[in-house]
């Protein structure tokens, strides 16, 4: 029944739209992907939404996080794109892939955005059809791929991988206890490590492995994963699996309501699992962490003012509220920030107080649910909510440099572990954050656009007196939201302002909820392109070789997949800055065609440039042959593209004139068939 009136209720806001209140003109998005990206404002143009608001800070962290998220797609070639983490190889990774999964939620949550569907697509392909998910961490994946359906409508991609997600979801009876209906895990396997399990577990003395507990984010994971999946069956027509996960979701419910609250605390907490010297199973753990926030993330919590008292804890000083961040445990904890860990003198990574973008993504998350359709919310205020995503913005600073790290100090926000891994990393979500929540896109099954913006009124220290997003995919449609509190920022009206496709559909003069009918439409196909020079295992072809610095891992880095331009990291082959004249071959193993080039060139005005000139050569009947010569310098810190008329060699070579003194660095060279 509230659907229905809200829907009316948008209706009747559409009958007062006139011309003193029509939606403002669109952005310039060609000026601002040239403002925020430069030379590769291409990938950008058609893809992403674009924000624009009235806190200059949130639009940078909002643009940076999509140079965050097009830096770690890694081509593979046939196998399409993934998501990495971390920017170069970690020991703990699935290799040659880079993968991992403990945070794919957040990249698939982050992709789903996207106007191009083939970054998540591939990323999910690979997931469930190529073995990605290895169990390696605890993940919410399966909710993820249902979220992304929420998003794009596509029912048809949802259930594809229904067998192996339920494959997947039984594997995980390894971590559960029957008896106690709970699923336990070592928190080190829960992309955690020394939380008040592991660390009691241990006496005190370490608390990297061990500490096997029953955890709030393991059982919410897999309640949501089970949800997810029930839909996905009842979609796909299977009623007895829709009908099996539905009861497992809800036994998983009652479960944690029942036996991973603690009244003492007023939080969910974990209990042991397994028995030690310093703990016995069963047994409640004595502190509360960030983690107890997690069941609100996925809707596990009832309507209860019992339930939402818990929050105030995340705004108390003295328990979880660090002067720049969430604490992952509260600061009254015997062991609060005591670092066990280093490699070399540097610390390593610790959940015993140290702020995560991580979890703090999860509670952002959770926070907006609890703000969005409960009616008891303790003392969570929106401004309140827009307070901490400011916080968490504010985290992606050092100074005026954007780059987000493992995680920080709770009172300075300075970076803990700041080893070279660190910097970009891309464990956790932002532009999720904003969609949902500070816009309010609240995306839905049924043929409805929901959109209730989570910000406090005029006059409240956190309001926005305006925001606007435009080109958001949804259901095969376009949308735009506008928040203009009194008209005088767009001069078209006051008020929040809905369009799809280009065309006004609904308004209202006072932030609030609004539900318009939005017929679903078919998704644009998806354009797959292959990769044909990419090569993840070193001495295999295709192969790389280079006239100068041909240090093995130097040269692969070229063909390795990976395409980014931030200077802390290093990427792709660096040339010697002399002599001028250098090339840069790729020996595919085999006749291939070949019709194009992209070359990505990374300068820093400093030692390194794009070439002065360059051109492209191809081995065609025992001999070099020049198939492209371009005019001009190719694009510095973007993509480059070359064509030529279709061929096929088995190897192809880059030649180029460096600039004086200056090397280059070839950031990635791939090569495609069209």
């Amino acid at each position: 029944m509230r659907a229905m009136k809200m829907i009316l209720l948008a209706g009747a806001a559409l009958m007062s739209i006139g011309a003193a209140s029509a939606p403002p003109s669109k952005m310039d998005t060609t000026a601002i992907a040239a403002q925020r990206f430069g030379n590769d404002a291409p990938w950008y143009r058609d893809r992403i939404p674009f924000f624009e608001s009235a806190d200059p800070k949130i639009d940078a962290v909002y643009y940076y996080r999509w140079a965050l998220y097009r830096g770690h797609q890694r081509d593979l070639g046939a196998e399409g794109y993934i998501t990495t983490e971390f920017f170069d190889d970690v020991d703990w990774q699935r290799h040659p892939y880079a993968s991992l999964n403990d945070a794919s939620g957040f990249h698939i949550g982050e992709g789903r955005w996207l106007n191009d569907r083939r970054f998540a697509d591939d990323y999910i392909n690979f997931m469930y059809r190529s073995g990605g998910n290895d169990r390696h961490f605890t993940d919410h994946m399966a909710d993820s791929v249902w979220g992304r359906f929420l998003v794009d409508g596509d029912r048809a991609d949802a259930i594809a991988h229904l067998p192996v997600m339920n494959h997947i979801y039984r594997l995980w009876d390894d971590k559960y206890d029957f008896a106690k209906g709970l699923y336990f895990v070592e928190p080190l396997l829960d992309a955690t490590e020394y939380t008040v399990s592991s660390i009691d577990a241990s006496g005190g003395k370490d608390g990297f492995r061990g500490g096997e507990a029953f955890r709030p984010s393991v059982n919410s994971y897999m309640f949501a994963n089970a949800r997810a999946l029930s839909k996905i069956a009842a979609m796909a027509g299977n009623k007895a699996m829709a009908a099996d996960y539905a009861a497992r979701a809800d036994a998983l419910q009652k479960r944690v309501l029942h036996d991973l609250w603690s009244d003492k605390l007023g939080h969910f907490i974990d209990r042991h699992q397994s028995k030690t010297d310093f703990a016995n199973y069963w047994d409640p753990i004595r502190n509360r962490e960030l983690v107890g926030y997690l069941p609100w993330m996925f809707d596990l919590v009832p309507d209860d003012a019992k339930y939402a008292a818990a929050w105030a804890h995340l705004l108390d000083p003295a328990s979880l509220a660090g002067k720049a961040g969430m604490r992952t445990v509260e600061a009254n904890y015997e062991y609060y920030m005591r670092q066990y860990r280093y490699l070399g003198s540097a610390p390593e990574c610790q959940w015993n107080g140290p702020i995560w973008p991580y979890q703090t993504t999860q509670v952002l998350h959770g926070m907006a649910n609890l703000l969005d359709h409960q009616t008891q919310t303790g003392p969570v205020t929106r401004s309140a909510y827009m307070r901490l995503l400011r916080q968490y913005a504010a985290l992606h600073y050092q100074g005026n440099h954007l780059d987000i790290e493992e995680d920080y100090h709770p009172e300075t926000g300075k970076p803990i572990v700041g080893l070279d891994r660190s910097h970009h990393y891309f464990h956790s979500g932002f532009n999720d954050l904003i969609l949902t929540g500070l816009v309010g896109i609240r995306p839905r099954a049924d043929d409805v656009l929901e959109v209730n913006p989570l910000l406090p009124n005029a006059g409240d220290p956190q309001a926005l007196a305006w925001f606007r997003v435009q080109d958001v995919p949804y259901h095969g449609h376009k949308v735009a939201v506008t928040w203009d509190a009194d008209g005088s920022h767009y001069k078209r009206g006051k008020g929040l302002f809905i369009e799809v496709d280009g065309q006004p559909v609904a308004h209202r003069e006072t932030l609030g909820r609004i539900e318009v009918p939005v017929a679903r439409a078919p998704t644009p196909a998806i354009q797959r392109p292959i990769n044909r020079a990419v090569q993840l295992v070193r001495g295999q072809f295709p192969m790389g070789s280079a006239s100068s610095n041909a240090d093995v891992e130097n040269v692969h880095d070229a063909i390795d997949g990976r395409v980014w331009f931030f200077p802390e990291l290093p990427n792709g082959w660096s040339s010697a800055p002399s002599p001028a004249d250098q090339w840069y071959a790729i020996d595919l193993g085999k006749p291939t065609d070949l019709a194009r080039a992209e070359l990505a060139f990374f300068a820093d005005g400093k030692s390194f440039a794009v070439p002065q000139s360059y051109r492209l050569q191809a081995w065609v009947d025992g001999d070099w042959r020049d198939i492209a010569v371009p005019k001009g310098s190719p694009v510095a810190n973007g993509v480059t593209d070359v064509r030529w008329p279709r061929l096929q060699a088995s190897k192809v070579r880059l030649l180029f004139t460096q600039a004086k003194g200056k090397a280059i660095r070839l950031a990635e060279f791939k090569l495609f068939a069209d």
